[in-house]
């Protein structure tokens, strides 16, 4: 996981945000659009176009027989079963070019969202560290440690859950990105914190599950690491034009790239 999450970075660290992190409409423009015309091109080469047409055609012609034969039971139960077995067949023909396609979308759409959908933290904050040890860790999450560096100090904690989490309230002195140490026994990890300051990609989370690719700020924990995860939580961006946070980019992203996609399948000769 952490290779591939330090692949990505090094490409979209480079190709996003050519104009800087305040000009955010360039690229929540230009990548789902992007992203759409990529994914038509993707399925009109590997799905099956001849059996999508042929579902589509087979579903409206027994979705009509229904219409037409409504008085008759058996005709309607015998066409409604066909309609369903060519719906079968229409989504069988789409899985391929989904499962071919999810993957590069995901990595362009995650990155984006670190990009855009988070502020720093305002210097005047009092934000959350929160340490959840992985399960069956020797270490319990008493007995973790936090070394903060000049000009961010801990405001209060430890605090230890009864789900394994220890939580400290932090306090910066300045706008700046910080990098605190978190340890447990012989293991030590870092984490960066962003206060103030302009718009920048954001480090949400480290963690070492599969969720860290979700989280592209930082490198993945190791996946033996005491630490299941290490998060701090961020305010939504406000993007004047677009919908904010993670959810109204994701929204955006996904609605953008639709609309792309079916405004140019007739150019491009794709049957959806």
């Amino acid at each position: 996981m952490k290779p591939l999450i330090s692949l990505l970075n090094t490409v979209f660290d480079v190709v996003l945000a050519p104009f800087g992190h305040r000009f955010a409409a360039f690229d929540l423009l230009v990548w789902p659009a992007l992203a759409g015309v990529v994914a038509l091109l993707v399925y009109k080469k590997v799905s099956n176009q001849k059996g999508i047409a042929a579902a589509k055609n087979g579903i409206q012609v027994h979705l009509l027989e229904i219409v037409l034969y409504r008085d008759d039971l058996l005709g309607v139960l015998v066409a409604t079963a066909q309609a369903m077995k060519q719906n079968a067949l229409y989504l069988g023909n789409n899985i391929g070019p989904m499962v071919v396609m999810m993957p590069p979308m995901t990595a362009v759409l995650v990155e984006i969202v670190a990009h855009y959908a988070y502020s720093p933290l305002p210097v005047e904050s009092r934000p959350l560290l929160e340490v959840t040890m992985a399960e069956g860790a020797s270490m319990k999450s008493t007995d973790v440690t936090l070394e903060v560096p000049p000009g961010l100090t801990i405001d209060a904690g430890p605090v230890a859950t009864p789900e394994g989490m220890a939580v400290w309230r932090l306090k910066a002195e300045a706008p700046g990105d910080y990098v605190v140490t978190v340890k447990v026994g012989a293991e030590s990890q870092q984490k960066a914190l962003a206060f103030g300051g302009e718009p920048r990609k954001i480090p949400v989370e480290r963690t070492n599950t599969w969720e860290a690719i979700l989280y592209p700020g930082e490198d993945a924990l190791p996946s033996d690491s005491a630490f299941e995860t290490i998060r701090t939580r961020y305010p939504d961006r406000e993007l004047t034009f677009f919908p904010d946070g993670e959810s109204g980019i994701l929204g955006w992203f996904f609605g953008f790239s639709l609309a792309a996609g079916f405004a140019l399948k007739g150019p491009l000769g794709v049957e959806l």
